[in-house]
This record gives structure tokens, sequence and C-alpha cells, in this order.
């Protein structure tokens, strides 16, 4: 059985990201006792950001920078939220044949999020 899902992302500027997390998603940042680390949490999701100052940055990845999908309860209203606070948009909410409403993101670091709310 699989508990819950954690993701691990190595960011340039751990700061930075940090911070975008923080201010524009809405996760909070946690200490995890090494200073080249940090834990993003918000709701049932963990990612663990790492400082990687000579990693290929994100946004050079393309489709590879696309690393999470994550299920909201509400995604009209998650959108609302972080197009507010500026988000970059990768994808526009909208309802998909698929049976989820949802949108896209790309971070400060170049990597993508999907989000969802099932429908129908």
């Amino acid at each position: 059985m699989i508990q819950r899902t954690m993701y691990v992302l190595a960011v340039q500027d751990l700061q930075s990201s940090a911070k975008y997390y923080k201010e524009i998603l809405g996760f909070n940042v946690h200490e995890i006792g090494d200073d080249g680390w940090r834990m993003f949490v918000r709701d049932g999701c963990r990612i663990m950001a790492g400082h990687c100052p000579d990693a290929i940055p994100g946004k050079e990845l393309g489709d590879h920078a696309y690393f999470a999908y994550l299920v909201l309860d509400d995604a009209e209203a998650y959108y609302s939220e972080i197009v507010e606070k500026k988000a970059e948009v990768t994808k526009t909410l909208r309802d998909e044949s698929w049976g989820m409403r949802e949108f896209g993101i790309r971070t400060n670091d170049g990597h993508r999020i999907m989000f969802g709310q099932e429908i129908g």
C-alpha cells in the first residue's frame, strides 16, 4: 500500500525556491536538518528540494520538467489563488474529456506541475 507521495527536486537556488513555494503556491517550508535541503508541505503533498547549483535547470529539461500531477478538491479556487499571486500558467483551467478539470504551471525553477480535479 502506498501511504503518500513525496517528490524530490534539484533546484539551483534553494532560497528562491522556498520563497516561491511559500508565497506563490501556499506551501509551508520546513528545515530538515541539512542546510542544502528544504521540505515544501501543503496538505498531503511533500516536495523535498535539494540545493544543486550545478544541475541542469528545470526550464532546460523540456518535457522532463513535468514532475507531478496533484489532484485537488477545488481546482478553480486554487487556480484563482495562484494566478492572483502571478504564478506562470502553462495550461489554463479547463475541463478535459478524460474527466478532469485541470491546469498547469511552471515554477520559478522551470519545473512543471499539473493540477486537476475529478469532474463528472
